[in-house]
Formats: structure tokens, C-alpha cells, sequence
């Protein structure tokens, strides 16, 4: 048996695979780690794990990399509009190696006719080819991450604002440990996660101003919340030094939010791992912003 994580160098693959390591009844010697730069993976191949070279954009480098995957994890990677053609490449190589469940981290309501989120294009067409693929298949739909709240919540420390464009929508913003356990439990588990659908939330659904409140909460300073339309948190974003794109992409995000796009809220996490998701006060907490 083989369980594979591919861009395991990154920061979900590299805590995915610890608490895979980490798991009772887990060989490590059947944790296979795909990466783009292995030498980053040196510390859990020390712990048994074993280390294959693998690229997206590389296609012949996969049936090598999976060779005798079981179960696999691919997690979707960043370049947007150009990333479905490695997704396939790697489903194509899991299903080719023999997996019997291939995992894939989306994100909530990947439909391109309601969700305006500019990634949601990309997880629609991947999650509709793994659905056609007749290998098992498991939709891990991760939330908005906690930890993006935290250079946010720097900035309205900083200024006394929180400048926001999802009007009155809320999100259930989950932290990426949460997201890695979730992953882990889905690797480790059997067929029940065979062909499942997860949307893997955090705790509370926050709005604008309840950020603002927590930031404030967490920080000690006064932090007003302000809303404003979607050409003015553009020109926002960019005057704070994000790239144009950048800022058109998390425009669209707040779009999606304010919408009602992504508002699931549900009981994964918990499901999956035993526990209560951290809420984004821990997170925030955790990562030293308190007073």
C-alpha cells in the first residue's frame, strides 16, 4: 500500500504528511512525498518517508513518481487558467499506477454559472474530470484559510481599518492545519471516502465587521470596519503593494463571499479528524498577534 501527497514541499503537503506520519498504523515506509524540490523533504524522509521527484508540468516525471499509489492526494497548485492539464496529468498517472481513491483539494461551490471566484473555473473542470475518471474519488472543497486573516489583521492593527468588499456575505475561513488533518484522515481512512464530497470549514461564519471585532479582540487596538465596492478594494489592495492580478483575484473572492457563494458552513472537520476546527481567533492567537 502506497499514500501518496503530491506538492508535498508546500505548506499544506509538508503538514499533511506529518500527521500522516503521524498516525497510528501508518508505516512511513508507504508515504510517498511528490515533489518539484525534493531536497526541501529531507526532515520526513528521515522519518521513513519516502521521496520522488515529480512535476506537473512535466508529465513523463509522474508514472514514476505514483508508481504503486494506492491512495493519493493531489493538491491543486497556483497557476490559474494553465493548472488543469497537470491535475490530469496526475490523475492520469494515479489512475495508470492502480490507486483505488484519488483525493483533490477545491474549494467550496466550484460552479462557474453562481461562484464569481476566479478560481472556481479550474476546480470545476478538474473536480468534472475526476468525477469521469472511474477511479474513486474524494472532493476536499478547503474553505478561504484562517491564516490569510493574518497579515490582514497586521494591516488593521496598523491603520485602525478593516477595508472589506464582501458586503454582508460571511465565510467560515478554516485554518490550513485543519485542512491538512482533514487530508490525512481521507489518506489513512478506507472506502467510506470513497466518491465523497467535503466542505472543510472553520467554526464561525464572520462578516466584515465580526473580522474587524476579532482583529480588534485579538490585537487591542481599535479597528473599524470598512466597506467598499469591488473597483475601490482593487485600487486598495494595489495601493498597498499587491500586484494588479493578485488583487483582481481576492476582489473576486470577496465577490464570491458577498454573494453568498461561500457560506458553507458544516461538520467535516470534525467528522474527519475528532476534533473542533480552530477558529480564526486561534489562528490569529497562535501566530503571536496577541497583545
Amino acid at each position: 500500500m502506497s499514500l501518496v501527497i503530491t506538492g508535498a514541499s508546500g505548506e499544506l503537503g509538508h503538514r499533511t504528511a506529518e500527521l500522516l506520519l503521524d498516525t497510528p498504523g501508518i508505516d512511513p515506509a508507504n508515504v510517498v512525498l511528490i515533489s518539484r524540490s525534493p531536497d526541501k523533504l529531507g526532515d520526513l524522509a528521515t522519518r521513513g518517508a519516502q521521496v520522488r521527484f515529480g512535476d506537473f508540468d512535466e508529465p513523463s516525471s509522474l508514472p514514476a513518481a505514483f508508481r504503486g499509489a494506492t491512495r493519493a492526494l493531489i493538491i491543486s497548485t497556483l497557476e490559474l487558467g494553465t493548472r488543469v492539464t497537470g491535475h490530469l496529468a496526475a490523475l492520469d498517472a494515479a489512475k495508470a499506477a492502480g490507486a483505488e481513491l484519488v483525493a483533490y483539494t477545491s474549494i467550496p461551490n466550484p460552479d462557474p454559472q453562481r461562484n464569481p471566484s476566479l478560481v472556481v473555473p479550474d476546480h470545476a473542470k478538474t473536480e468534472e474530470a475526476f468525477a469521469r475518471s472511474g477511479v474513486a474519488y474524494a472532493f476536499l472543497r478547503n474553505s478561504l484559510y484562517s491564516e490569510y486573516r493574518i497579515p490582514e489583521a497586521q494591516g488593521a492593527q496598523a491603520s485602525g481599518k478593516y477595508t472589506f468588499n464582501t458586503g454582508d456575505g460571511a465565510s467560515a475561513y478554516v485554518s490550513r492545519e485543519d485542512c491538512a488533518a482533514a487530508a490525512a484522515a481521507v489518506l489513512a481512512g478506507g472506502d467510506e471516502h470513497a466518491n465523497m464530497t467535503y466542505d472543510i470549514t472553520g467554526p464561525d461564519l464572520l462578516d466584515g465587521p465580526a473580522l474587524a471585532r476579532t482583529y480588534a479582540a485579538v490585537t487591542g487596538a481599535t479597528v473599524a470596519p470598512v466597506a467598499v465596492d469591488d473597483t475601490t478594494f482593487v485600487a486598495f489592495l494595489v495601493g498597498i503593494g499587491l500586484p494588479e492580478p493578485v488583487a483582481q483575484l481576492l476582489a473576486s473572492m470577496g465577490q464570491a463571499i458577498r454573494e453568498g457563494q461561500l457560506n458553507q458552513r458544516s461538520g467535516h472537520v470534525e467528522q474527519l479528524t475528532g476534533r473542533t476546527p480552530r477558529s480564526v481567533h486561534a489562528v490569529l492567537e497562535a501566530a503571536g498577534l496577541g497583545g
